[in-house]
């Protein structure tokens, strides 16, 4: 080779190095760039919700956000999203996003599914239709379940028993939109199952139930007898103790739950001679099934029922109880304290 051909061969060599490294600096300079682009707050005006729908994607996410005048360039975030190997991978959902958020935040946000979440609470002692009024009340839910007959919603859960009540778990639970009544009812159910199997397992030994569900009975007639949570062992314990004399409960939640709709603030005596498969006045045993849904310091109190010689117990009149061994304590007590209910009701304002 010539001198003149080397000659021309380094020039090559050397321009081809030279646009090397303008290239090389163009593309550090359009990375640095994006990425200082993409740290940069979105054109927000005020605090926002976006709902990304089931099928999006990135590409229609840039183009949705380009439209909305988030970002001017929807083409910049596609750039941000490729050069930085971000992945095509999004949740659906609501997203709330504040002033200040940036592109790479926001995507971030999606991608991790960080997504609005609402609750609904369904409270201790409260029955099946309490829960379900509660679901049919929130403005988020997708209604499934008013066009659903109780027998229906149980098949849909594989739940085997055929009344619902005592089946589903008193929580306050976590949904986002788009997520239905029976999605929330099936985790209550889920929940329920799991927590009772679990005490179940952990039972005292010599109890008078034949089976979990027994216990779940007890427990919520336990759950609807006091909210004083140092009572519910004794009061377990007085159940116990008049199950194993073969004695009748006589407890008035259940009576009450048996009236269903007849039941009008007030128990009759007719009502405690009334006979129901609930009124525990008249039947032996256990009712057939649960009077609402217990929490689980209801369930344990009924699986872990206080020593106690206790046979009877009466409302104070402040949520507590007095609790006696003997019936003429106990007829003592009841005196006492309904004179005091009287006397209270007589002095106060009218």
């Amino acid at each position: 080779m010539g001198n003149g051909s080397l000659a021309i061969l380094k020039k090559r060599v050397l321009l081809l190095l030279v646009l090397g490294a303008v290239s090389a600096g163009v593309a550090l300079f359009a990375v640095s760039w994006l990425n200082h682009w993409a740290q940069s707050p979105l054109l927000l005006q005020q605090d926002r919700v976006l709902n990304v729908p089931q099928g999006s994607s990135l590409y229609k996410l840039s183009i949705e956000l380009e439209q909305s005048g988030l970002i001017e360039h929807g083409r910049y975030l596609r750039w941000y999203i490729k050069l930085n190997d971000l992945g095509h991978l999004i949740q659906a959902g609501e997203y709330h996003v504040p002033l200040g958020t940036t592109p790479a935040q926001l995507i971030e946000k999606i991608q991790n599914g960080a997504v609005i979440k609402y609750s609904v609470t369904l409270i201790n002692g409260h029955t099946f239709q309490q829960f379900l009024r509660a679901l049919a009340a929130d403005p988020v839910l997708v209604q499934r379940l008013p066009g659903m007959s109780t027998e229906q919603i149980l098949q849909a859960l594989g739940e085997e028993h055929k009344h619902p009540e005592g089946l589903f778990y008193p929580d306050t639970y976590h949904f986002q939109r788009g997520d239905s009544d029976l999605q929330v009812l099936q985790r209550a159910h889920q929940r329920m199952q799991k927590l009772l199997q679990q005490a179940w397992a952990q039972r005292e030994e010599g109890l008078p139930y034949g089976n979990a569900y027994e216990a779940l009975i007890m427990a919520s007639i336990v759950e609807k007898e006091t909210a004083v949570g140092e009572e519910r062992s004794l009061i377990a314990g007085v159940f116990v103790n008049r199950l194993n004399k073969r004695m009748r409960l006589q407890t008035d939640p259940t009576v009450i739950y048996g009236l269903g709709d007849q039941y009008q603030g007030n128990i009759t005596r007719a009502h405690l001679k009334a006979y129901t498969p609930y009124n525990t006045y008249r039947i032996n045993g256990l009712p057939p099934t649960p009077i609402a849904n217990p929490a689980l310091p209801a369930i344990e109190a009924a699986l872990h029922p206080a020593a106690t010689k206790a046979l009877y117990f009466v409302a104070k009149g402040d949520g507590s109880h007095h609790f006696s061994e003997t019936l003429q304590e106990h007829q003592r007590a009841v005196r006492q304290y309904q004179w005091k209910r009287r006397a209270d009701y007589r002095s106060s304002p009218k």
